[in-house]
């Protein structure tokens, strides 16, 4: 049964790299971008986003999905510290799809979202490899790429990501990207006084591929 199983992968992979050959490569517009926003300065980087992910998605120990990265600074008496909480940004070109040589990463027209169809995956790991972001995330027990897909699951449920629901600061949030960027902060992660930004320091470029995030920075992590 099992090899019967690998045959038919394979068949299936050959012929989405056929029909890959024969595309170009057109981005999606989506109706809707849904992103995430973060706040840097109060979260307290408890993890509880990145546990709720590796437990959401059975994740072994290894890959991340969602990593919150510790920044720290200065000398006394001034110090700082502050976190930043990325995974995949669901970007609006996203350099992972065309680098994909069978077609297995797709954007969602409908939300924007950046999803994998595991069943062509082939683990040759070129799109870990040309996302300026880390998110693709190599599995050896599975040999395939894998990456955060929003908890598509549940947004098509209405409801919102594992991550967002674990934040017990409510720092993460899921809302529409362009909404925000527009000035709508419908979301309890900005407070009335704070203004979001589109990327902090030692974030690449966000004009490589639009990532769907933004951020509420702290004063030692704003870009000049």
């Amino acid at each position: 049964m099992a090899m019967k199983l690998d045959e038919e992968k394979k068949a299936k992979v050959k012929l989405a790299v056929k029909r890959r050959k024969k595309e170009v490569y057109t981005p999606v517009i989506p109706d809707t971008q849904l992103g995430f926003v973060h706040n840097n300065v109060d979260c307290i980087g408890c993890r509880a986003c990145e546990i709720a992910c590796k437990d959401k998605n059975g994740l072994p120990a290894g890959p991340r999905f969602r990593r919150v990265q510790y920044v720290e600074g200065g000398s006394y008496p001034e110090v700082y510290a502050y976190k930043v909480n990325i995974s995949c940004n669901h970007c609006a070109k996203p350099a992972c799809l065309p680098a994909c040589p069978t077609g297995a990463i797709f954007k969602r027209q409908k939300d924007g979202i950046v999803d994998i169809d595991s069943t062509l995956c082939i683990g040759c790991r070129r799109c870990e490899a040309t996302c300026p972001y880390g998110a693709p995330q190599y599995d050896p027990e599975e040999g395939i790429v894998k990456k955060c897909n929003l908890c598509v699951d549940e947004i098509d449920a209405g409801r919102k990501p594992y991550c967002v629901m674990g934040c017990m600061m409510r720092v993460l949030d899921l809302v529409d990207i362009n909404q925000l960027r527009q000035g709508v902060y419908d979301t309890k992660a900005i407070a009335p006084h704070e203004t979001p930004v589109r990327a902090v320091k030692n974030f690449a470029d966000p004009t490589l591929t639009n990532p769907s995030i933004a951020f509420i920075p702290h004063s030692k992590g704003k870009v000049e």
